[in-house]
């Protein structure tokens, strides 16, 4: 007896132990400021076709409809959704939360442009904006010191009050990065993302600007992660890794059978 069943049971076991994975990462990060939830696409694998649809029956009639036989299935790829996390008020002067579209920009120890919606920033030794793990934020900016207070508009502008000073100073302008496709951003941990050929080249511009998001200080986005769904989502994966373990059995069992019986 051919153990193809087996096999196309297999790919299901493989492929919900994946989906079980991301779904285990998505609710680790449920508290991870800008995290994005990530979904998993499937699709079908080839197809053993024995007979094809419109092969001839007779003189005058055709197969209605192909015998072909599915091998499994497998996962495709993983696609971050970048629906809007709620934003969570912390009244810090640096902790910034983007309403809307776009990602700060922030350079990597390797000299590339990572992308992130995690804006709990701090300021450097230096005075320079930088994240909590100290890469500094793109376009670079300077806070003096002595300044008793930051004030960063919905547009980006970063502007202090210097004790003793009459009006506030104007000290750099925050921008905000965009893809045609966020999704084909390609992360790589720390809540950091780069450009990849399938995102396209990033679009940089001024936040509250044509197509971006405006900033909001003093909040941060939380992770768009709904905890109820991915329950719901892990309770289906599990029935699916089950019965694809059920298909195995089955198959075994009717081997058996022939073993014991011919």
């Amino acid at each position: 007896m051919s153990s193809s069943a087996m096999h196309v049971a297999k790919t299901g076991l493989n492929a919900q132990q994946t989906k079980m994975q991301v779904i285990a990462n998505n609710l680790a990060n449920v508290n991870t400021t800008g995290f994005k939830r990530d979904r998993v696409n499937f699709e079908s694998l080839l197809y053993q076709v024995s007979r094809a649809s419109g092969e001839q029956t007779s003189a005058d009639t055709e197969l209605a409809s192909a015998f072909a036989v599915g091998t499994g299935v497998r996962i495709v790829n993983t696609e971050k959704m970048y629906t809007q996390g709620s934003l969570l008020n912390t009244d810090n002067a640096l902790d910034l939360a983007i309403d809307g579209s776009g990602f700060f920009q922030v350079l990597l120890p390797d000299g590339q442009v990572g992308y992130t919606r995690n804006g709990a920033f701090s300021r450097s030794s230096e005075g320079t904006l930088v994240t909590a793990s100290g890469y500094v934020v793109q376009p670079e900016i300077a806070i003096p010191e002595g300044v008793t207070e930051i004030n960063i508009s919905p547009d980006g502008i970063v502007s202090v009050q210097v004790a003793g000073a009459v009006g506030a100073e104007e000290v750099g302008q925050l921008t905000l990065s965009n893809f045609s496709n966020p999704a084909g951003l390609q992360p790589i941990g720390e809540s950091f993302l780069v450009e990849s050929d399938a995102s396209g080249a990033a679009i940089e511009g001024n936040p509250f600007g044509e197509g971006f998001g405006k900033l909001i200080q003093g909040s941060l986005e939380s992770s768009n992660v709904n905890v109820v769904q991915e329950l719901v989502d892990m309770i289906e994966t599990q029935r699916a890794y089950e019965v694809s373990s059920k298909s195995i059995t089955a198959v075994d069992e009717m081997k058996r059978y022939i073993s014991n019986n011919l």
